[in-house]
């Protein structure tokens, strides 16, 4: 049976962006350096602006039981206002799960063996947030050159399977036909087409039922290439059911836990992906910045990828 603790071990990055005896919480992201997102913007060619988010409304697919679309509550119309002269306004709030909709993951979102990323303990997640780890650790935004790594159009398929397996030859094969090279420090995209089922069929149930992604194999190419971060336009990365009988997310606890990659999750790639496939060019400046909620395990966002 595949080890995902050896796996985790082998790839672990803890200490390597320790300084001066403060313990790192930003894992991978700290290959965004300035000299590789001065180097990514030169991908800015045509100005072509591509919002990778999906709406943050109540027909997104996260209908339970583990978290619910964003519900939204008008608390003004301007009706029954009266303020001098013409004045009115109208308000509203919004209920939703940090990790609802298109989102990124906190490197304290997921631990095992009571030890998050780095080996802060399990303990400093209390009730108040995590106070270690935490998704406003992120605050100078996920920012730098974005690769999309496009499967599904690599497999001749409009989405894959659920369980279908995603591995690392799968990825270089798709680089070659696509012609991209990845780069240390890249944002890697991988598009599954999962996206555009839910799209067609609007079937919740199905989406989060299972889906295809990346195996655990994969997280060796991620770390051979020095990736920054990852994401997918499916609700959790990695492939469900995954590969070990008995272990839920091992992709999650090697890559968040064990390397400190946090994972973008639920990101709509089908407009970018039909432009890269017509003009050849499958790289990007992607600005991607979470929101800086103190001591938060998640955060929306909404990714723009700009060509």
């Amino acid at each position: 049976m595949t080890d995902f603790r050896e796996i985790g071990k082998r790839l672990s990055n803890w200490g390597r962006w320790d300084r001066d005896g403060v313990k790192d919480e930003r894992g991978t992201t700290n290959l965004l350096t300035p000299d590789r997102i001065a180097q990514a913007a030169q991908e800015i060619v045509r100005g072509q602006v591509f919002d990778l988010g999906i709406p943050f409304g109540s027909d997104g697919p996260q209908r339970g039981p583990f978290r619910t679309n964003p519900k939204l509550l008008v608390s003004e119309t301007g009706e029954g206002q009266r303020f001098p002269g013409a004045f009115r306004y109208a308000d509203d709030y919004v209920f939703m799960p940090l990790q609802s909709a298109s989102q990124w993951d906190a490197l304290a979102h997921v631990y095992y063996d009571d030890l998050l990323y780095n080996g802060f303990p399990a303990s400093s997640i209390t009730p108040h947030g995590a106070t270690h780890c935490a998704i406003d650790k992120q605050a100078k935004g996920i920012t730098g050159r974005g690769v999309l790594i496009d499967v599904a159009r690599h497999r001749g398929v409009d989405w894959m399977m659920p369980g279908e397996v995603i591995t690392p030859e799968d990825l270089d094969a798709a680089c070659e036909k696509q012609g991209t090279t990845v780069l240390p420090g890249d944002i890697v995209a991988v598009r599954t087409g999962w996206r555009k089922k839910f799209l067609d069929d609007g079937d919740a149930a199905a989406f989060m039922a299972g889906e295809p992604g990346l195996g655990l194999a994969c997280c060796d190419w991620l770390h051979r290439h020095d990736i920054a971060a990852v994401c997918s336009d499916n609700w959790g990365v990695e492939v469900s059911p995954g590969e070990i009988d008995g272990e839920m997310m091992p992709v999650h606890m090697v890559l968040i836990r064990d390397m400190g990659m946090t994972l973008g999750e639920i990101l709509d790639l089908e407009e970018l992906a039909d432009d890269c496939a017509r003009d050849g060019r499958y790289s990007f400046f992607l600005s991607a910045p979470p929101i800086k909620f103190r001591r938060g395990l998640g955060s929306p966002t909404n990714p723009l990828a700009i060509k």
